[in-house]
């Protein structure tokens, strides 16, 4: 999420965050967000988050799930289909869900990496929008892996979404 703010302060930046969401009151995330002087909600309750954060989302026009751990609805998805981008650390469509890094490890396979893709219904299944390979050495490890893809998610992620936010801004004008 820091790289994502970060990326939209540059002054040829075409997306601005507004609101920053989480169903964990102590997400890092809603301390980036009081730092930087960002509006923050969350709630706890899957079916009340959703509800709540409709009447929020109805003046956004883009949502970036970033350590967003909970599954959305299939309803709420199609609600915002288009509309929400996710960042997966694995090159999609290896290794989807829960401990990517550490599935393609355990793969044994010559890399990984991670991809931007707006969110379906069905988990890291929905259209890719970027991606980027990482190479994994016969010395790495989960952890090593982690914190190469967390490199690349940093240049990806704004990447795709200052492509979408220039997309929506050329369609609304």
């Amino acid at each position: 999420m820091e790289a994502l703010i970060k990326s939209t302060r540059r002054k040829k930046s075409y997306a601005k965050i507004n609101l920053v969401v989480s169903n964990n009151s102590k997400a890092k995330g809603l301390e980036i967000a009081k730092k930087n002087k960002i509006s923050s909600i969350y709630s706890f309750q899957k079916k009340i988050f959703e509800k709540e954060i409709n009447k929020y989302l109805n003046e956004i026009d883009l949502i970036c799930l970033a350590g967003f751990m909970q599954i959305l609805s299939s309803e709420f998805v199609e609600k915002w289909r288009k509309r929400i981008i996710n960042i997966h650390p694995s090159y999609l469509p290896l290794f989807k869900g829960l401990n990517a890094q550490n599935q393609a490890i355990t793969a044994d396979v010559l890399y990984s990496g991670c991809t931007v893709h707006y969110v379906s219904p069905k988990i890291d299944s929905g259209e890719i929008i970027l991606q980027k390979k990482v190479k994994i050495r016969k010395k790495d490890n989960t952890e090593s892996l982690s914190k190469k893809i967390l490199v690349e998610e940093h240049k990806i992620y704004p990447r795709a979404l200052e492509m979408i936010a220039k997309k929506i801004l050329k369609c609304t004008k």
